[in-house]
């Protein structure tokens, strides 16, 4: 008896074995140029739910599946496959242990995704296949937006709240990292970026705000000034916060080098006043030179412009010379049918359409609350900006606050390069998508794209 239930136990533990060792492979690709699509879902009859990862690739390991036709349903935020004579949209396949297809799907979107650039399990199912065996993750869960700056010849990187894999609570007082400045950034999947994070002596990542006073703090208008010195300065704005999103202070912060932090330089409000918080050099900045005058600006805003000031430190550390800026709130789309409201977003110039561009989040859009990204230019930053296009749309499922990054791409480009937050925040959405909710995600806007055609301004 007990020799047969050792056999038993040994014939278990090598299906385990194999079961672990040999799943089935499934890569994700686009139909137009085979690019690995990341963020694309098959599920089961059963609903049993796989999402690909940065190489677009699916393990599929379920054992009483395997060896028989398999319909999956596909969902992907701008890529799919037609739907069958029923209505659905899925295909059937297969599982072997060990044997491998590939899924083509077709985009809808203008915007092409290029994958995730934050969080755990970048290439877990490619991990699964035996792939990507020298890939290491950062240690991060998820984290909130994202700020970005040149400083010290580095992409300097910031986040916001950032969970981590011991507990949900994790750093509240912002995240950072660098990157090298390279024209040679990852603009196509599989999406690889290895972040110089902060970190504590243990190798824990750490928090770089950590401003006096009770609860989080958060950054914003984060960039690089000189001061009259002609020394560079990493500036942002700090904004202090109690539950649940009540800001106390506000003010601004300076990065110290010897430490690694940002420490406060200024406050400029807080709610113990009785007066409501005045503007402040906040957002995403763009820099712009005045062809009149010849004077160089900062201009801040989210998306439009909504302050300015000259680009200089001692002009950005002195609130009586800032200047508002008036900016729509609103604008048309391309086909007239619609008065798009702008949420967040920014701004960059593109060479290669030769004019200030924006791609920006809509507010109460059609897919969701705050999914629907859209694309707008104009010939100055401060405006007139012409109709608008919708570029990017998430089903049931919010991508806020969108950074355009200028930094990442040569100059000239024939594209643009843009990351948001991807979260189940503002969205009743009954299932958070595993490993990329509550993280960053690239994507790509081809601007010579006909679609886009209609957005151009004479």
């Amino acid at each position: 008896m007990k020799t047969r239930l050792f056999a038993l136990f040994l014939l278990a533990a090598s299906l385990c074995t194999l079961r672990a060792a040999e799943p089935y492979q499934i890569q994700v690709v686009d139909s137009e140029n085979g690019w690995p699509v990341p963020l694309v879902e098959l599920r089961t009859v059963g609903n049993i739910r796989f999402v690909s990862d940065n190489a677009g690739v699916i393990a599929f390991d379920e054992p009483d599946m395997m060896n028989q036709e398999v319909w999956f349903d596909i969902a992907g935020h701008g890529y799919t496959v037609p739907k069958d004579g029923f209505g659905y949209r899925g295909v059937r396949l297969k599982p072997t242990p060990g044997g491998e297809t590939t899924v083509k799907v077709e985009r809808e979107s203008i915007a092409r995704r290029i994958g995730r650039l934050t969080g755990s399990g970048l290439f877990a199912e490619s991990k699964k296949c035996g792939l990507m065996p020298n890939w290491e993750d950062s240690g991060v869960i998820g984290c909130d937006s994202v700020q970005t700056t040149i400083y010290g010849g580095r992409v300097f990187w910031a986040w916001g709240d950032t969970s981590l894999p011991g507990y949900p609570l994790g750093i509240f007082h912002t995240t950072a990292a660098t990157t090298a400045l390279s024209p040679k950034f990852p603009a196509e999947p599989p999406l690889q970026v290895v972040f110089d994070l902060f970190r504590e002596p243990g190798g824990k990542p750490r928090g770089v705000a950590k401003l006096p006073g009770e609860g989080p703090t958060w950054i914003s208008g984060t960039l690089t000034l000189k001061d009259k010195n002609g020394q560079e300065r990493l500036c942002t704005v700090y904004n202090k916060i109690k539950p649940p999103l009540d800001a106390y202070e506000r003010g601004l912060s300076v990065w110290n080098d010897e430490k690694g932090e940002f420490e406060r330089a200024l406050t400029v409000w807080e709610k113990s006043s009785g007066k409501p918080s005045p503007l402040l050099p906040d957002g995403h900045p763009i820099f712009w030179k005045e062809e009149k005058t010849g004077t160089e600006w900062v201009l801040f805003g989210d998306p439009l412009p909504r302050l300015k000031c000259r680009a200089t430190y001692e002009d950005w550390l002195n609130p009586d010379v800032w200047e508002k800026v008036e900016s729509p709130r609103t604008l048309t789309s391309a086909d007239g049918e619609e008065t798009v409201r702008l949420h967040t977003g920014s701004v960059q110039w593109s060479q290669f359409r030769q004019r200030w561009v924006t791609v920006f989040v809509q507010s109460g859009g059609k897919s969701s609350y705050l999914g629907d990204l859209w694309y707008a230019e104009a010939k100055s930053p401060l405006g007139p900006w012409g109709k608008a296009v919708r570029v990017l749309s998430h089903d049931r499922y919010t991508f806020y606050n969108p950074r355009l990054h200028p930094e990442l791409v040569a100059a000239g480009e024939p594209y643009l390069l843009f990351e948001g937050t991807y979260t189940t925040t503002f969205e009743n959405r009954a299932f958070p998508t595993a490993r990329y909710d509550y993280n960053q995600i690239l994507y790509r806007l081809e601007l010579d794209d006909p679609k886009l055609k209609p957005a151009f301004v004479d």
